[in-house]
């Protein structure tokens, strides 16, 4: 069955989205956008029959849509969903999946409610290196993970000055909210346990700081808002006693950019990384994985040799999605899993604010 696929928004994911989508055999029927140009761009782009500037009429007129694809601020990302699984079509929204756990409640509801699939692109879960290491957690060759550490850091990231990804009200904060991949790939790890409490940080030294703009993002709003942090460090306990550290920035005094999980099991240890150079760019990036056990009273690092992923497992994110609904595959991710991610990140900014730990109800 040849799944048909919308997607709402022009912007640069499109080209991994629409990759995986076609990776997987699905057809792309249409693409939204509120600037008509940038949509009918992608359309003669990625060969889309249809363009639309408004996504109800999308809905309304095309019948025969089965999943829609959503690549909008975030802020958008709820009503979006909500509008679109109440509609009957499966939902592949990007990160995060919304500005706060409530908000991700009720579209985890809206898709019960419609019996479809809802995901997010959770894309580092997609990347070789992170299905190489989950083999071996599935063999057992890890044991429960006890501890973890979960790193984006970076030393020159913000992405514009007064846009939409510096206005909390916009975004829902920071690179806390930005970059929670690997927070998200730490706990998938873990076999997503509930988070019991957490103890954080937020510090803002450098988001005004016009020298540590990143290479990327969109340009600078003059009279914008900017009130989110450009770090965040914190710590979770889980009800089953694991616990995870983790250090998110988009502007921090860091030798390089570092993408990373580290955790520690009761039979092994291991370690996801990407390390990138000056540049910046994923083309150029140092791909770890490992692997740390004990055998005949030695330690023991082995180097786990996987394909090379540049798009950060992007693309196979996307066709993970439409395998997931012709039943050729499990989903990578739940909104049961999204849920207790935001309630982390909502506990994150609730305890820097209070200066006291956050319980997770």
């Amino acid at each position: 069955m040849s799944i048909k696929v919308g997607i709402v928004g022009a912007g640069g994911m499109l080209q991994y989205h629409a990759a995986g989508f076609k990776a997987a055999g699905a057809e792309l029927l249409a693409v939204c956008d509120m600037n008509q140009a940038s949509a009918q761009a992608a359309a003669d782009l990625y060969e889309i029959p249809h363009v639309y500037s408004d996504l109800q009429k999308m809905l309304d007129e095309l019948s025969d849509l089965d999943a829609v694809s959503i690549i909008t601020p975030n802020r958008t990302h709820k009503p979006l969903a909500i509008q679109v699984l109440n509609a009957g079509k499966h939902v592949f929204c990007e990160k995060p999946p919304a500005l706060s756990a409530s908000e991700v409640s009720e579209m985890k509801e809206a898709a019960e409610e419609s019996g479809k699939i809802l995901m997010f692109n959770f894309n580092n879960r997609a990347r070789p290196e992170s299905y190489a290491l989950r083999d071996y957690i599935e063999a057992g060759e890890v044991g429960r993970i006890n501890s973890a550490q979960a790193k984006w850091i970076r030393r020159t990231g913000i992405p514009g000055f007064g846009g939409w990804f510096t206005n909390k009200e916009l975004s829902g904060g920071g690179p806390l909210i930005d970059l929670l991949h690997m927070v998200d790939l730490a706990m998938f790890y873990m076999d997503y346990p509930q988070p019991a409490c957490v103890l954080a940080q937020t510090f803002n030294d450098f988001i005004e700081d016009k020298g540590f703009k990143g290479p990327w993002g969109i340009p600078d709003v003059q009279d914008g808002i900017t009130d989110v942090e450009s770090a965040a460090h914190g710590f979770v306990r889980f009800e089953t006693g694991q616990v995870l550290n983790f250090q998110v920035s988009w502007a921090e005094m860091n030798k390089r950019e570092e993408v990373s999980v580290t955790f520690q099991g009761q039979k092994a240890g291991g370690m996801i990384r990407r390390l990138f150079g000056s540049d910046g760019l994923d083309e150029t990036a140092i791909d770890d994985c490992e692997l740390y056990v004990q055998e005949h009273g030695r330690s023991v690092n082995r180097s786990i040799v996987t394909d090379e992923s540049e798009d950060m497992g992007r693309i196979r994110s996307a066709e993970n999605f439409v395998r997931s609904i012709n039943g050729e595959e499990s989903p990578l991710n739940t909104p049961d899993q999204a849920l207790k991610l935001m309630r982390i990140i909502d506990a994150t900014y609730e305890s820097a604010n209070t200066g006291r730990p956050v319980d997770i109800a």
